[in-house]
């Protein structure tokens, strides 16, 4: 079960990162955020001007409507095509439906499209609309346009191969009749054509199921309603100037939003005004053959959109980058900082290229780089949450936050297996014990006791955890505190800790015995004794119990330094120290000291005697216990 645990700690957010990707991406999330940041770019991109192309646009308005009826009579578009032709226009494509004639002069529609070369008749398969009859192949067209699922425009089908000589698109077909020119269709025909085609998966399109359907590419829009515009009243009615639509393709199709003949383009989202809303249909063709006549002349930008494999690839370039970058930097702030900064580079870059018509996803890419990038910080965190209760259960004391944050800095140095190794460290070791404790037991319950011993070590635990010492163990009624563990810290500042909580601990007793005495309770009377030098440290102990061992002959100098010559003891505490301890100190601080020499003192269980000084601190008092036992 613990090994469950752990493994689920360690994979589980990296599953759950997996599974956000998997969803944004069958959902249609990514799709989304990557259209909408492609309708963005396309909008805030400047265009150019409809106006400077060779493309005239009659439109049938609700003026029209209202003047001539719906649908219009055959008779005026006869007379709509003279008028063209009359003016020297170089291809005129009907936008619209004609398989059924309408009115009295239907023959003669059908008698220009059979024999006026210039003329283009649409056709739709899937509703079962014929082009115009007697339209020869060659001037025969399809106008279906690609919506994506959302309702936009934003793609061009140019081209179907594998289709009989009447199936080419209406722009297609279009260009070929104003300019005499079919090679492109047959480059396409042959697969020597090389463009921008939006595959399945390309771009930023990842749930388009017709993505891959025919030669499409991005349609390349004008600015919106800036084509040379007229209505088919003005045409009709000869107020259309003649080198308005001289050498121009004129393309006839509803304008008017009755006809519902419009159509929403990437501008849709962010345009503001009615009219700006959606964009008619004989204008969206216009869009496409302006981008063949542009092809055509040589001075069209093509453009990339990296493939689906190429998408893939690149999320898991940018999943594994976040996952590196956040496992390898040491600190989980700085690693979500430069996450951060690099997720901010990736998004900028990625649009900067589709600013430049160079089609990446981003919701993807990015996405893949942040969850995987937080599910290393969820993974690093719990393993920090089970360092942090290992490290306590190892070490079984308090330790001041300051060595806390160094033990998980260098946990993978200092952890092996769930246990500190055993290493050799400089420490210093205080070692403590209460004076006649027997005696004061026997004056108060054991609530009473239990909680005047905890009273006083209140006050000498902060004292050392707060010097980046660390308790170590109680030993009943007294403490051993080391400093330099579990890290190997400055020798010469943790000599100076201990003395330092040495006086602290004196300021701190003498102020809980004067409430000691309000309450009628024992003073308490510490001695103490610190001693400096080489010490084993690691965990021992088994799987049912371990704990974090300091062993040597420094805690055992320490111990005995604290219970050497009992009765000589002034003042509430008694502080012993070694020459090992006082040469480690910096000289001003040991020259700021109150030392009162014992000399060279034999200490139980060494050979070589220790020279032994007692620290000598101010106000001190005979202590009313002028016999330790």
């Amino acid at each position: 079960m613990k090994q469950a645990n752990q493994l689920l700690q360690r994979v589980g957010p990296f599953l759950g990162a997996l599974i956000v990707l998997i969803l944004l991406r069958s959902t249609g999330v990514a799709q989304t955020i990557d259209l909408l940041i492609y309708d963005l770019v396309t909008n805030e991109r400047k265009a150019p001007l409809g106006t400077n192309t060779k493309i005239t646009l009659i439109g049938i308005e609700e003026s029209d409507i209202q003047r001539f009826g719906w649908p219009i009579d055959d008779g005026l578009f006869c007379q709509a095509f003279d008028n063209l032709n009359s003016n020297g226009v170089t291809a005129i494509g009907l936008d619209i439906y004609r398989d059924k004639g309408v009115g009295s002069n239907q023959q003669c529609l059908r008698d220009r499209f059979r024999d006026d070369p210039k003329l283009i008749s649409i056709f739709n398969i899937a509703a079962g609309i014929n082009s115009v009859p007697g339209t020869p192949i060659e001037r025969q067209s399809y106008n279906d346009l690609s919506l994506d699922s959302d309702g936009v425009l934003r793609r061009d089908l140019v081209h179907v191969t594998g289709q009989d000589e009447a199936t080419v698109s209406f722009a297609m077909r279009v260009m070929e009749v104003a300019t005499g020119d079919d090679s492109l269709r047959r480059a396409i025909d042959s697969g020597n054509y090389e463009d921008a085609w939006l595959s399945a998966n390309g771009g930023g399109y990842h749930n388009e199921l017709d993505a891959g359907f025919g030669f499409q590419r991005l349609l390349t829009f004008r600015e919106p309603h800036s084509y040379r515009k007229f209505s088919l009243a003005e045409l009709l009615d000869g107020e259309v100037p003649a080198d308005a639509i001289q050498d121009q393709i004129a393309l006839i199709g509803s304008t008017a939003p009755s006809l519902r003949d419009l159509f929403e383009v990437p501008h849709s989202r962010f345009k503001s005004g009615e009219s700006l809303f959606k964009i008619s249909g004989v204008e969206i063709h216009a869009n496409r053959v302006a981008t063949l006549l542009d092809h055509h002349e040589g001075r069209l930008n093509v453009g990339w959109i990296i493939p689906g494999w190429g998408n893939l690839l690149l999320v898991l370039t940018c999943s594994i980058g976040g996952l590196l970058l956040a496992e390898s930097i040491g600190s989980i702030r700085r690693s979500v900082l430069f996450v951060g900064l690099i997720s901010i580079g990736l998004a900028s870059g990625l649009g900067w290229l589709l600013w430049n018509q160079i089609w990446v996803g981003i919701a993807m890419p990015l996405t893949g780089l942040v969850s995987m990038g937080g599910a290393a910080w969820l993974r690093r965190g719990a393993m920090s949450q089970q360092h942090s209760e290992q490290i306590k259960q190892l070490l079984g004391q308090t330790t001041s936050p300051a060595v806390a944050q160094q033990l998980w800095e260098q946990r993978d140095e200092l952890l092996s297996d769930g246990r500190f190794e055993g290493r050799e460290l400089p420490i210093t070791v205080i070692f403590t014990d209460t004076v006649s404790f027997t005696s004061v037991s026997e004056k108060l319950n054991p609530r009473e006791l239990m909680d005047w011993l905890n009273r006083g070590m209140a006050i000498c635990v902060p004292a050392v955890t707060k010097r980046g010492g660390m308790v170590n163990k109680f030993t009943g009624d007294g403490m051993l505190a080391v400093f330099g563990v579990p890290i190997k810290q400055d020798i010469s500042a943790d000599a100076q800790a201990a003395i330092e909580a040495s006086k602290e601990i004196k300021e701190g007793i003498e102020k809980l015995n004067m409430e000691f005495r309000s309450e009628g309770l024992p003073e308490m009377l510490i001695r103490l004794g610190i001693h400096s030098g080489d010490a084993l440290v690691g965990s021992m102990g088994s799987a049912e119990r371990i704990e974090y061992a300091v062993i040597g002959d420094s805690v055992n100098c320490a111990s005995r330094l604290e219970s050497l010559d009992k009765h000589r003891h002034n003042g509430v505490l008694r502080v012993l120290m070694s020459n090992n301890t006082l040469e480690l100190l910096d000289p001003q601080f040991r020259n700021s000291l109150i030392l009162e020499s014992w000399g060279a003192v034999q200490v139980k269980g060494r050979n070589k005697p220790l020279e032994v000084s007692e620290l000598k601190m101010d106000n001190e008092q005979e202590s009313e216990l002028a016999n330790l036992s």
